[in-house]
């Protein structure tokens, strides 16, 4: 039994010092960032200050992809609490500019206007970005605010399909 529990202890700490975030790995659970994403897969995640963001803007500007298109994916408490969401960076916003959505690779802005500076996030499989849905968070329904970087679990790197079935049978 000791040898057990310092065998998890070792692993979460080494998971921890060479990704620099807790938790290091989660199981995706919703269909909203299929195809590239599917639920079972476990994501691996890595400190935003290690690995930075890019945007999906910026990543079509560079040619940068993960996860099968442009910008990088982040999990992150919307509203600063609540369940992770595991969704796509598409730009950065300013307090005050208005609040983009990504359709079929092209912007279109919503009347809508950040009240924060900050990430704006949205699944590929959805139709509007998170800022622009109403989520369910901490039982009710609630506008999400743009993502602070405080807010921000990790920065997704790579997937191992479908093992995360079995985290996705435990409730918590």
């Amino acid at each position: 039994m000791v040898s057990t529990i310092a065998i998890v202890v070792i692993v979460i700490g080494i998971g921890v010092a060479v990704t620099g975030c807790w938790p290091f790995m989660v199981a995706v659970e919703s269909g909203s960032m299929q195809p590239n994403l599917m639920p079972g897969d476990v994501v691996v995640l890595m400190h935003p200050s290690r690995v930075g963001i890019v945007t999906w803007e910026k990543g079509k500007e560079i040619d940068y992809k993960s996860f099968g298109d442009y910008g990088d994916v982040i999990v992150y408490y919307p509203n600063g609490n609540g369940k992770p969401i595991i969704h796509r960076v598409i730009a950065f916003v300013n307090e005050g500019d208005r609040i983009p959505t990504l359709t079929k690779g092209v912007f279109t802005y919503s009347e809508n206007v950040a009240q924060i500076s900050g990430y704006i996030t949205q699944g590929d499989a959805n139709r509007v970005s998170d800022q622009l849905a109403l989520l369910r968070i901490g039982g009710g329904t609630q506008q999400v605010l743009p993502v602070k970087e405080e807010w921000i679990v990790g920065v997704a790197k790579f997937r191992i399909p479908l093992i995360g079935y079995f985290r996705l049978l435990i409730p918590i």
